[in-house]
């Protein structure tokens, strides 16, 4: 038994902790800084204001995570974030192809668990924090509701992490909360009044069926008359979960301190809806749903924005502009939604999308007024037309990863964040980035110790590109369609492609290339042809009059012609799509973009892939083989497809499809890594939509490694993952070698990205 005599005030149990470096927020960027820091060999305190990681990924909210790939909806190819957003991702996949929320609440409470150098703390909230000096924090302190203590905790660095930026703003770190005007960076995007300044937040619902009738009793606070929302009749049954997206309230209030009275207009809403959906009766397919689950914490978009030493912008993100510090990237659109949300009679978003990736520079993830402030998520240095772009949540988690690196190196080298760039590390930085799968436009990675590159690379077999034969399938022309090929430096060959024509028509076609390397949206025109054709089957051989100063990806366009049909076929391979000029209207693709004048937005088309079990390639035969897929490409320090393959790939009649790698010397190898295809073109939404496979089927599951006196040294079987990192008990002592693989189906070869081989 426990008794106290009556005091006059009592002091919170209270947990002193010292660490190297502090993340305040657990949504994915600061679980993803967290766990790159922990993993390069820093104590970490995790402080997480929720029973659950993942912010708005997690089942309170259930956002679907989303960065530059945008529902392959855009023009940016193989650009799925990576890194531990890909693991994660993968992972999920894995596990909950359903989706399932709580699922990926249990992934991602399982990659932090695993972390030995993280030390994590749920349902905790900073509410201060003390200063060594003016611009240096000391520490925070926290409040967890649920063992009734507060918890001190000190490091020489703190990322903020927390959405809101409560760090930053505890410490007075310069903050912008609204939208810039369009003079201050020249933003011809900048919002006008009825856009306002900021975006609101959003509550999802979720429905079930239960096999028998239900009725639906609406609280008193339901909003009452469903036709205030100009968009109800957009309502129905089937949709539910972040597909409403647009069921969006708050941007004209304070979405820090309004937050509880946006939140109540939110379930009014829900509430409105549902009762609209049951009660109303227009909906008779909905007698049989019961409510599942109503959002308790809204899903918010933007609130401040701190800034670093440089602020992205518009210019940045249209352009592509490059920046020499660049470690992370963004692809989704800028997306700018009307201030009034639900009750706006504008469309719930105005998507403008760029022709590629854009680049993230070092200099927006570090407060310029606190000297050991790491920004990471929403709340990173970017004008408010920017943050259309950088706020989404896998972007948001690779800028986590690069500050979560940064401070690793910052406690190696004695470094504040700023003097990682003023210092002349930021390469180093970049490279750190790169070793662990954080992919960034034009630059390959360098990896110091890394064996590879000194050896003599032999494959079994190589995979000499000649495109696809035909088998027998056919696919109607009813959409302007391409193969994306791979061309080496010099003339483009000459090509076969089987047709189809249902009556006498005339086949269009085109090649087209990119005029910035490294994008895949075709605005330059190579060559056109014209083929008058009568009914029947055929073979069209196909030369353009056309010469690569470099290789490169052209796509092979064929037009839209209902009259015509394409030979098709089910095999595929790494780093080759086949892309159609479609419409994703989730993502305001509507085939073309057409911005107004004024916008500083480029007009362009969309050819984009389409999701598996869809999406087979053209059956075009090259008469000359590209040597695309050699065994060298495991050693260029690129492990994705970006302007070729970058990948080896064993001929599919290979039997037995392995690597060897040979040395002059007998070497010591502590670690192998090997980098295998999970698709960087699959978006790998973390919930509601389902995926086809748990397996990306380009993905090596089963190797073995050898030696050079043929000792096994690792098998490997069921993998789905991107990188295999394999520690040996003792270093391995060889000359050679040998890592036997085995093909991922009949339809697709072997393929492997890249292998490296350290000595410790």
């Amino acid at each position: 038994m426990k008794k106290e005599i009556f005091a006059i005030k009592r002091e919170l149990k209270t947990i002193d902790l010292a660490t190297d470096l502090v993340v305040v927020g657990g949504g994915l960027s600061g679980l993803c800084a967290a766990i790159t820091a922990a993993r390069a060999g820093i104590k970490v305190v995790l402080l997480q204001d929720r029973p659950v990681l993942g912010g708005n990924a997690s089942s309170e909210v259930r956002l679907w995570i989303l960065g530059a790939t945008s529902h392959m909806g855009n023009n940016n190819r193989w650009s799925r974030e990576g890194g531990v957003i890909d693991e994660i991702l993968v992972e999920n996949t894995h596990r909950n192809p359903e989706g399932n929320p709580l699922i990926f609440d249990m992934i991602l409470l399982d990659k932090v668990k695993a972390e030995p150098n993280i030390t994590l703390l749920l349902n905790t909230a900073v509410f201060d924090l003390q200063k060594k000096d003016s611009d240096t924090i000391e520490s925070v302190i926290a409040f967890c509701s649920q063992n009734s203590t507060r918890y001190h905790v000190r490091a020489p660095l703190f990322c903020d992490a927390s959405g809101d930026g409560i760090v930053g703003f505890l410490a007075g770190a310069s903050f912008r909360m609204g939208a810039e005007s369009r003079d201050e960076f020249d933003e011809q995007m900048a919002p006008t009044a009825e856009y306002g300044e900021l975006l609101g937040h959003s509550l999802y619902f979720y429905s079930k069926d239960t096999g028998k009738p239900v009725k639906f009793t609406p609280p008193s606070l339901a909003l009452k008359d469903i036709t205030k929302i100009p968009r109800f009749r957009n309502f129905n049954s089937k949709e539910f979960g972040c597909k409403l997206w647009w069921v969006e309230y708050g941007g004209r209030l304070d979405t820090v301190h309004d937050t509880e009275q946006i939140k109540w207009e939110l379930w009014k809403v829900v509430y409105g809806v549902w009762d609209h959906i049951k009660n109303s009766g227009k909906f008779p397919d909905a007698e049989n749903l019961t409510l599942e689950w109503v959002g308790t914490i809204p899903g918010k978009r933007e609130s401040r924005r701190f800034e670093g030493d440089y602020i992205l912008h518009q210019k940045d993100l249209v352009e592509q502009r490059r920046h020499d510090d660049a470690v992370a990237y963004g692809g989704w659109s800028i997306d700018l939604h009307p201030a009034d949300g639900i009750y706006s009679e504008r469309p719930g978003c105005n998507q403008w999308h760029s022709k590629g990736l854009f680049h993230i520079p070092y200099r927006t993830l570090y407060s310029k007024n606190i000297t050991n402030l790491f920004l990471a998520g929403r709340i990173i240095s970017v004008s408010h037309v920017a943050f259309g772009a950088t706020r989404v949540m896998a972007t948001s988690a690779y800028v986590g990863q690069a500050a979560g690196m940064a401070a690793a190196l910052c406690l190696e080298k004695g470094r504040t964040p700023r003097e990682i760039l003023t210092q002349n590390h930021i390469q180093e930085l970049q490279q750190r980035l790169l070793r662990t799968g954080q992919f960034i436009p034009g630059l390959t990675v360098q990896a110091p110790g890394d064996l590879v590159p000194a050896a003599r690379i032999w494959a079994t077999s190589e995979l000499l590109f000649r495109g696809f034969a035909h088998e027998g399938a056919w696919r109607t022309l009813d959409l302007s369609s391409a193969q994306l090929y791979p061309f080496g430096k010099g003339a483009v060959p000459a090509f076969r492609v089987a047709v189809n024509a249902l009556q006498d028509t005339v086949l269009k076609t085109s090649l087209r290339g990119s005029e910035r390397k490294g994008n895949f949206t075709p605005d330059v025109v190579l060559a056109e042809k014209e083929y008058s054709l009568q009914k029947g089957g055929q073979v069209i051989d196909i030369s353009f009059d056309a010469v690569l100063e470099e290789p490169a990806y052209l796509f092979i366009q064929f037009e839209k012609n209902p009259d015509m049909q394409l030979g098709v076929t089910e095999k595929r391979v790494t780093g080759i799509l086949s892309v159609f000029n479609t419409v994703n209207k989730a993502v305001s693709n509507y085939g073309k973009q057409e911005p107004g004048r004024g916008m500083g937005v480029e007009a362009f088309e969309f050819w984009c892939p389409q999701r598996r079990p869809q999406g087979q390639n053209i059956t075009l035969e090259v008469g000359e083989g590209q040597p695309v897929f050699a065994a060298a490409n495991i050693a260029n320090g690129l492990d994705r497809p970006a302007t070729q393959p970058n990948a080896w790939v064993a001929d599919p009649a290979d039997g037995a499809p392995g690597l060897l790698l040979e040395w002059d010397d007998v070497q010591e190898i502590a670690k192998l890594e090997l980098w295998f295809d999970t698709d960087f073109d699959h978006p790998m939404e973390s919930v509601l939509m389902t995926h086809p496979e748990t397996v990306m089927p380009f993905c090596v599951r089963n190797y073995t490694v050898y030696d050079d006196s043929e000792n096994v040294l690792a098998v490997v079987k069921d993998n789905h993952q991107t990188c295999n990192r394999i520690v040996f008990e003792k270093p391995v002592k060889t000359r050679k070698l040998v890592i036997k693989v085995e093909h991922p189906s009949a339809n697709v070869p072997a393929s492997v990205f890249a292998v490296r081989c350290y000595s410790h």
